[in-house]
């Protein structure tokens, strides 16, 4: 990748308000707050990603409003919590009969109307649905080329890893189809070679970019790789090379593939007039242990609603518009539809946005609008209603519960033993001086401050009016699950599902 830092720097002066810019969105799969070396981890291979915050702007407080796959995708489409739209509890399945609900504004949407050549590699989540009705090119994406859920949701032992004859490491879903790979709403290969997919995603936003150039038209490329998501596969130019396991060389890949993509736009001449932004959905999955990601400093990670589990690492880099450096402001995956549709030129949808326009943190023309953050568990319902609120440096937890995905972890609250805990008062913590969430303000052993009770009372207040304001869309998740939805290359085949198999042609 080009020296981003010496390049920002000479064209941050001549920063001018041109057209509609292109948006490359990467999102990460189970990446930690702490799994980047710009973030502090000592033994990451992640050098294109370092020097994308180098060269860009590196956000310390990014949160996503549940810290689980699904709820987390459909909250960055949307810029809505993901209570309102159904999505709610836990996952969607390769057969669910739900999905991220047809009248919702999706991102892809927005853009497509202001005349961007939309675009989408990797992991959709999102649902599939009778006849892929809930597929990316029924959400706004001209272009599809991905897996439609988690690749670990099928007998991905099936699978293979380099060298070919080698089984992918981990325990997969059995007795399901096994993954397909999507050319829109075609299945294309079932199952794909994981270890070739980044090179496949690659040259599809190649593509894209170029073909938008040819049309003279901006693109939008979401690019939602499955790294670092378990089980780790990767390529055979990143397999066994970290020094951290399959699940540092899933993170180099993903490092080598931003490189790539930042190459590419490039190569067009376009890195004045392409915003790029890096994120994740969720925090590390610790259960796995060296092949989890990494939390730093922060407390669990997913599936709960401590600082691990909702924080993400975030950056953001558009040479000549957003000058490098770091900021602490408030900011949110929700606030990526405002966000780029103010910089895109486009109209909102008309409907409640739970996001805010950042372009102000992002140009350094002033500070984020977003106060406050609310926190959802993995498995919410309106009884309880919001788990967590953080408003300015102060969180309060009122509700508590492990999960499974941070288990093994040294912290017994992070496990799924750890059971839903009502707090009254509620845990505070100072999240400017605390944040690993270890010291309560409210605790009978701390001497509790006027602040701090101001700060409790103010946060009730907040937790209160989102309880009241936020109603909750029907659950897609109960819709149930329909096993003839798994899509199959050789519908109609036996045995089922096994007989699901259209291997990828002899090069």
């Amino acid at each position: 990748m080009v020296a981003l830092w010496a390049l920002a720097l000479t064209l941050a002066a001549s920063r001018t308000a041109g057209c509609s810019p292109n948006i490359v969105l990467i999102f990460a799969d189970d990446l930690g707050y702490g799994d980047l070396g710009a973030y502090g981890h000592p033994s990451s291979t992640t050098p294109n990603l370092d020097q994308l915050a180098a060269a860009g702007l590196r956000f310390t407080d990014f949160y996503v409003p549940v810290s689980l796959c699904t709820p987390s995708r459909a909250a960055l489409l949307t810029g809505r919590l993901p209570v309102r739209m159904g999505l709610y509890p836990g996952v969607l399945g390769p057969g669910s009969l739900g999905g991220l609900p047809l009248e919702e504004v999706t991102l892809a949407e927005v853009l497509a109307a202001r005349g961007y050549l939309t675009g989408m590699a990797g992991k959709w989540h999102l649902g599939v649905g009778p006849e892929g009705t809930f597929l990316p090119p029924n959400q706004g994406f001209h272009r599809f080329l991905g897996i439609p859920y988690s690749h670990d949701q099928g007998p991905c032992q099936n699978l293979t890893c380099f060298p070919p004859a080698t089984p992918c490491e981990g325990i997969c879903d059995q007795g399901l189809v096994p993954v397909p790979l999507l050319a829109n709403l075609s299945v294309e290969v079932q199952p794909p070679w994981l270890p070739g997919l980044e090179a496949r995603y690659l040259a599809f936003a190649r593509d894209l970019m170029a073909d938008a150039q040819r049309q003279g038209r901006p693109f939008f490329l979401y690019y939602a790789s499955h790294h670092t998501h378990y089980p780790q596969f990767s390529g055979q130019s990143y397999a066994g090379r970290s020094g951290r396991g399959p699940f540092g060389d899933a993170l180099m890949e993903l490092d080598a593939a931003v490189g790539a993509l930042v190459a590419a736009v490039q190569d067009l001449g376009l890195l004045r007039q392409t915003l790029v932004i890096f994120t994740a959905d969720n925090g590390p999955e610790t259960m796995r242990m060296s092949q989890g990601g990494c939390s730093g400093l922060l407390r669990c990670g997913k599936g709960t609603t401590f600082e691990g589990g909702v924080r993400e690492p975030a950056l953001a880099f558009w040479p000549g518009h957003i000058t490098p450096g770091v900021t602490h402001e408030l900011a949110s995956s929700l606030d990526l539809l405002p966000t780029l549709a103010a910089l895109a030129g486009a109209p909102l949808p008309n409907i409640t946005l739970d996001g805010v326009d950042l372009s102000s943190v992002l140009l350094s023309t002033g500070k984020s609008p977003r106060q406050n953050m609310v926190f959802y568990p993995a498995y919410p319902d309106e009884v309880h209603g919001v788990f967590a609120v953080r408003s300015g440096k102060y969180k309060a937890h009122f509700f508590t519960q492990g999960s499974a995905h941070s288990d093994t972890t040294a912290d017994p609250a992070c496990h799924a033993s750890s059971p839903l805990t009502a707090h009254e008062p509620p845990l505070l913590f100072d999240l400017s001086e605390d944040p690993s969430e270890n010291y309560n303000l409210l605790s009978s052993e701390a001497e509790v401050t006027p602040e701090a009770l101001e700060a409790m009372k103010q946060l009730q207040l907040l937790k209160a009016q989102f309880d009241a304001s936020v109603t909750f869309g029907p659950s897609q998740m109960a819709r149930g699950e329909d096993p003839a939805l798994q899509m199959c290359c050789d519908l109609g085949c036996s045995p089922w599902p096994t007989c699901c198999l259209c291997p990828e042609p002899p090069p």
